[in-house]
């Protein structure tokens, strides 16, 4: 079924509702000026609002999306947390949980689960939320890519992260490395693989988790359609979500309306490109241009017209097309920034602008370049650029 929104493109079965922070059903502002009610993607039964415990001195509105199983639905808008760590991670949580973010992103090859842990669990012993009102995904590593790993994995993510269950665990990436407790190299610097990764073996230990209430929802990051297609024919348990690179450079159409079509959501990782992952390349050798779509003249003429941020533009391009966005910022400013988009709507014209912007496999910014030796793998997703 086609989407509500103004997007030509199928965005399929995921419903969305909006939440106020009193609990009621939202309003929006169209492009035009005039107040309609938040309308939902498909006539798929929407989960009841939660009232927001903590939320009462702030404005934001969030809008959710349906999941397959698990809680029922997930936060559209979450805040990433690759590459911080630390002082910097916890100052970045606490400012975001102050802004309104309750669905937290993050990983084991992250190394940010414990201080995560720490301020989620402060929050909730202050009574400023309540665990419910949280969305936590977190990821089983690409050194535990087998079976027999992913409840210790899983296991030491519910320790790190303070919690007695996970809202949705994903299988980080499709390929596997050496099993062990971090990444390791031969002499010669290359990634240690596994070449014996069993998608299927692994899904099924996943089932198991959540038949024991250790994660709510199950899923994938960076699988192709292919991968995808071989876990569906088998799943009892079918996957929730499929997590991927996903910007206006990157829009990868045809697998967002494969998931869509097959009731898996689909969350958008680097969605304002990661201008920052420049730095993170060049600390380890590698010359690698990194796109900044912020500056993307289409992106900043739609800015101007409309007085939003082109985060904002970028963001919503998303949010329009039913992908949950997970955008990483440590500035309080940016941050509301960035869960302030469901007061406005990008029209026809600019959406099709932006989607004339794809440059497919060539737009890609993270192909695990940093792994060497990673094309190796015969689960590798990508399509030569």
């Amino acid at each position: 079924m086609g989407c509500h929104f103004s997007c030509k493109t199928s965005c399929g079965p995921p419903s969305l509702e909006a939440v106020a922070l009193n609990g009621q059903p939202s309003k929006e502002k169209a492009a035009n000026g005039t107040s309609t009610p938040r309308v939902s993607l498909s006539n798929q039964k929407s989960v009841s609002p939660t009232p927001t415990s903590s939320l009462c001195n702030q404005k934001a509105v969030m809008e959710y999306v349906s999941l397959s199983h698990g809680s029922g639905r997930m936060p559209m808008v979450g805040l990433g947390t690759w590459t911080a760590k630390d002082e910097e991670m916890e100052a970045a949580l606490e400012m975001a949980l102050q802004n309104g973010y309750r669905h937290i992103d993050t990983a084991t090859d992250y190394h940010n689960e414990k201080v995560i842990g720490k301020v989620l669990e402060r929050w909730i012993k202050d009574g400023k939320v309540k665990r419910e009102e949280l969305f936590i995904t977190t990821k089983l590593p690409v050194y535990g890519n087998r079976a027999s790993d992913v409840e210790k994995w899983l296991k030491r993510s519910i320790d790190y992260l303070r919690c007695e269950y996970i809202d949705l665990y994903l299988i980080h990436v499709p390929f596997g490395f050496a099993k062990a407790d971090s990444v390791t190299f031969d002499a010669d610097g290359k990634v240690a693989l596994d070449n014996e990764t069993d998608h299927v073996a692994m899904w099924k230990e996943l089932e198991k988790q959540v038949e024991a209430g250790k994660a709510k929802a199950i899923g994938v990051s960076n699988f192709n359609k292919k991968q995808i297609k071989k876990l569906l024919a088998v799943a009892k348990i079918p996957p929730a979500n499929l997590q991927i690179e996903n910007h206006i450079y990157l829009q990868q159409s045809d697998l967002v309306q494969f998931c869509h079509a097959n009731k898996i959501s689909v969350t958008a990782y680097s969605p304002l490109g990661n201008p920052s992952l420049q730095g993170f390349f060049s600390k380890l050798g590698i010359t690698k241009e990194i796109p900044n779509v912020l500056d993307c003249p289409e992106v900043v003429e739609i800015s101007k017209r409309i007085n939003r941020s082109p985060a904002q533009i970028l963001l919503r391009y998303n949010i329009q097309r039913g992908i949950a966005v997970i955008p990483k910022s440590i500035n309080s400013e940016r941050q509301k920034q960035n869960i302030e988009l469901f007061d406005f709507k990008l029209t026809d014209e600019d959406i099709q602008a932006l989607r004339s912007l794809d440059r497919g496999e060539d737009g890609r910014i993270v192909r695990f370049e940093f792994f060497k030796g990673v094309y190796d793998h015969p689960e590798f997703p990508f399509k030569e650029a």
